[in-house]
């Protein structure tokens, strides 16, 4: 899976991207118009005022789990999904149910 790494990237996604939330988490998503790399990717974020290391942690592998599961990362598309307070708390077919509904109503899925 190929993830987004660098912070002028994310800051970029995070100015032109649309916004999609779900109860759990939300979604940026980005169009990749780039010819030469097609192929889609992601991020991960769970922020520090939400929680410790360990709840950080918890929100990041229950995101990459999402999107393994949900078949992403989705060619063509750059998403980021942005963590929110309730996501490790509810039940992971909750959590999966929301993103793939979610997924389905943007055409990412």
């Amino acid at each position: 899976m190929e993830t987004i790494k660098s912070n002028t990237e994310i800051s970029s996604l995070f100015t032109h991207g649309k916004r999609l939330h779900t109860p759990y988490l939300t979604f940026i998503v980005v169009r990749n118009e780039k010819q030469h790399d097609p192929s889609g990717r992601a991020a991960f974020i769970a922020g520090k005022k939400l929680g410790n290391a360990v709840w950080r942690n918890s929100a990041k592998r229950r995101m990459r789990a999402v999107c393994r599961e949900l078949g992403g990362p989705w060619r063509g598309y750059d998403v980021i999904f942005l963590a929110k307070s309730n996501i490790v708390r509810a039940s992971y077919s909750k959590v999966l149910a929301a993103c793939d509904d979610t997924l389905k109503r943007a055409g990412v899925r």
